[in-house]
């Protein structure tokens, strides 16, 4: 598959579906690309799939098994797109560090291929906004799933959610002040005990087995 060139090629890739409850489609939207007038379209969308595949699989469907609706706040980005966000403060990493990351279609530093989405996840956000801590989420997350990176963010208790073929495995928060939760190639500071006391209260881990 060649990169879209017009709007029924984007269209066409928009339609692919990565897995049982997403399409390419939710994760093109951006609103630097709409206010600025930036394609946010994969120069590889061939690869972009594969890891925008792998994410929804892995990570992003047995989560709205679980807690119901997730919200994309931004998926992938093309590297023009993360470049101008990036230089102009819009809460875009530099390109070298998305890589693998917010951009499908390039592989990390490392060579491996990764995706990430900015997600919300309503059922958590509202207890989150009643006073519960981030951390019972992102326990949860650390014991059910085989993600790469979690970083949490203030509003709506949003976070990044990276899935790699190379894992980091990795936990950080910007809730608060800048905090680490859990440094890759470390064990968590919290028993498997203690952290399970934290979401205990959690729905019941859902595979993909719903109809």
């Amino acid at each position: 598959m060649r990169k879209p060139a017009s709007m029924r090629g984007l269209e066409t890739l928009g339609r692919v579906r990565l897995s049982k409850y997403f399409y390419m489609r939710d994760f093109l939207m951006s609103e630097i690309g709409i206010i600025h007038g930036i394609p946010n379209i994969p120069d590889h969308p061939v690869l972009a799939i594969e890891a925008g595949s792998n994410l929804c699989q892995n990570l992003l469907d047995p989560l709205q098994e679980t807690f119901g609706a997730v919200a994309v706040r931004s998926g992938y980005r093309a590297p023009a797109l993360n470049e101008f966000g990036n230089r102009n403060g819009l809460n875009c990493a530099s390109n070298e560090a998305d890589q693998g990351g917010h951009i499908w279609d390039c592989r990390d530093g490392r060579g491996a291929l990764g995706a990430c989405a900015s997600i919300v996840i309503p059922w958590f956000a509202d207890r989150y906004e009643a006073g519960r801590h981030w951390h019972d989420l992102a326990w949860w997350i650390h014991d059910h799933l085989p993600y790469s990176e979690l970083r949490f963010f203030p509003n709506l208790c949003a976070f990044n959610l990276h899935w790699s073929e190379m894992p980091k495995r990795e936990i950080r928060g910007w809730i608060g002040g800048n905090s680490v939760l859990l440094r890759q190639g470390e064990e968590p500071a919290e028993p498997a005990e203690t952290r399970a006391k934290r979401y205990a209260d959690f729905p019941v881990f859902r595979g993909l087995d719903l109809p």
